[in-house]
Parts: C-alpha cells; structure tokens; sequence
C-alpha cells in the first residue's frame, strides 16, 4: 500500500491535463484514502491537484467543474494557464519547480504529454503514480515494458518530426523516471486491460468506487444513447464514413441522443444533427459522472474508446448495456497510423461485461 498523502510532512502534487485524469486522479485518492489537507496539517502535507490548463473551450469548461469537485473532496486545486502565450511553459515550471523538489509523491495522467515529461526531469519523488489517460494507458504501459520510446498510438509507425528529435533526450530522461528502481516506486492505477505489465511497477485497479459513492444510482430511459469519438478529428477515420456509420447505428438501435467527445469539431457535430436528427449534447462533466447522474439511456452506443472499459464499472449494479461497434478497416484514412486498426481492435476485444456489435457497413 502506498504511503497516504495525508501524513505529516509528505505531500503529493498531481498534474493534470483534460477532465477524465482529474476524475481518475480523484479516484486513485479515493481508493488510497487520501483526503484533503486537515486544518493544522504541516506545510505542504495533503493532495495539491495542479491543472495545466489547455485552450480548448470544452475542455477548459469541464476541467473548471472537475475542479470544484476537487475542491468539495477537499483538495487544494492550482490552476496554471500553462499555455496562454510563449513565456506561459517558463512561467509555470518555474513557478512549480520548488513544489515538485518538495513532493514526495508526483501523480500524472500523461506521460505522454511533453509538459509532464518535461516536469518529470525536475521532481525528486521517489513514488510516482500513472493514472488512466483512456485507452493510451494501455499502449504506454506496453511501451514503458518493452522499453520503447513513449509515442501516442495513433502516431506510431510515422517519422519522428523535427520537434521530436529536438525533445527526444528529454523525453528518454522520462521513461527513465517512469522506470522502477531501488529508490523509486512507479504505480499505475487503472481500469485498463494490461497484457503486460513493466517489471517492478504496481498496478492498482481503478473500479470507480468514488463515482458510484457520490453520484447515482441514475434514472434509465426507454432508448439508447451513443457516444461519440474524436477519432475523425485525430485523422484516423474519414469523416464521412464516420457520419454513415453514426446514421446507421442510430437508425438501427433507436438513439436519440449524442453526447459528444470534447474534441470533436463544431462543423462536424453540425452536420451530424442536421443529417441524423439526433440531440447533439456536449457534456459538462466526464461521460462516466453523467451517466451514473443519469438520465441516462438503457444501451449505449460507443465506437472503441475508453468508455467501453469505464461506463460498466461506473454503472455495475444498474440496468444499462454498453455496446462497441468495431471500427472496419475500410473508414480509415490514408495518414491513420499502421498500429491504428491493431489497437482499436484491442480496445474492443478486451472490453469486459459489454455487446459487441459487428462494424456497419458505412458506404
């Protein structure tokens, strides 16, 4: 069991970038019983969520109420606009550099993020905790086993750009960092599949006890409900295939509703309303607290993504059904990675307690 982070004189500085890393780092707090810092605690003791901010309106929009969610849990919360102009990366690392010397332990959702590699080159924690990020926990888990290079799933397979082998050394000084030594432990929470786990690392199941302890049980409705992707916007499915297969779907099982990944383009979800009839509904919180709110549909719909793993551990003891439709080869596009259909198979394949739905033909 980890040190908690409560005792005198140990602090824990998490870093997140995006609202399902905030919630699982809650989560990971949760299950190691890590509250917020009590009045008289020493200096520096207790959970210190620090929130590199993106630019993403969305995204900026769900972060700001993951937050006060943290600060109800009893968390201190630091905002950094860690991207509001060319000095803002200086700015912010300069201003964490002391709080990241101090910490005893470091929490990230990202390792593949080069502000948090860039940070990992500064901490002197000798615990480090990998919470879920979605589905690319699997592939850095993967990577960090064999000893590969840290690159996103959907880049695999392409040429390192210039910009990549100018932050190459930092980012080896990383995965060294995320290496299990004498000195350091590296756990990683999650409720990702693992088919191989790196040597000396800790792995903690991530079941989403605090979601199902704080919201719910939620009303189910008579439809389905479907969840949609930013799997367009990343250039691995072509738009319009992607747009044929939500229509089939929809037709076929009844949805009426689409709740939207932060990601995804204002264009697209347009013409997805206009051509599907269906309410286009961006979330204010991560998919999993608004559907353990409820209302949410008996069966929802999900093309391969974290959801398919989450939503049935954040919903275990209600009656919704989560079902993934594969992904045919034939909607990718020419730039997709040559990892891309390998990998979003296995995210489908070892999804557990969900239907899984043969790909529709899109046409």
């Amino acid at each position: 069991m980890s040190r908690r982070a409560g005792s005198a004189g140990t602090s824990t500085l998490a870093f997140v970038e995006s609202p399902v890393q905030l919630l699982n780092v809650l989560e990971w707090a949760h299950t190691q019983g890590v509250s917020g810092t009590a009045p008289g605690a020493a200096s520096g003791a207790g959970l210190t969520l620090v929130v590199l901010s993106p630019t993403d309106p969305m995204t900026r929009g769900q972060l700001r109420r993951m937050a006060e969610l943290g600060r109800e849990e009893g968390h201190e919360v630091r905002w950094e606009e860690a991207r509001g102009g060319p000095a803002a990366p200086f700015q912010t690392i300069g201003g964490l550099a002391g709080m990241l010397r101090r910490a005893g332990r470091v929490v990230l959702g990202d390792p593949f993020s080069r502000y948090v590699q860039l940070l990992l080159t500064i901490t002197r924690a000798d615990e480090l905790v990998v919470v879920d990020d979605g589905t690319a926990t699997m592939e850095f888990v993967a990577q960090l086993a064999r000893g590969e290079r840290l690159v996103r799933w959907h880049r695999k397979g392409g040429r390192p750009g210039p910009r990549d082998l100018v932050f190459a050394p930092v980012s080896s000084a990383a995965r060294k960092r995320l290496t299990p030594s004498g000195a350091r432990r590296v756990e990683i929470f999650s409720s990702m599949p693992m088919e191989e786990t790196p040597e000396g690392v800790t792995v903690v199941a991530n079941t989403f006890a605090w979601t199902r302890s704080r919201f719910g049980p939620p009303r189910i409705t008579k439809g389905a409900d479907m969840v949609g992707t930013s799997l367009v916007e990343t250039g691995v499915v072509d738009g319009d295939a992607y747009l044929e297969a939500v229509k089939l779907l929809s037709k076929t099982h009844g949805t009426t509703r689409y709740f939207a990944h932060r990601r995804e383009s204002a264009e697209k979800l347009h013409r997805l309303a206009v051509e599907t009839g269906l309410e286009v509904v961006r979330p204010d919180l991560p998919l999993e607290l608004i559907a353990r709110r409820g209302p949410i549909g008996r069966t929802i719909l999900s093309f391969p993504s974290t959801v398919v793993h989450t939503l049935p551990l954040a919903l275990a003891g209600t009656e919704v059904k989560v079902a993934v439709c594969d992904i045919d080869p034939a909607w990718l596009t020419e730039n997709a990675s040559p990892r891309a259909q390998g990998f979003l198979s296995g995210v489908t394949g070892t999804a557990r307690d969900v239907t899984r739905l043969s790909a529709v033909a899109a046409v």
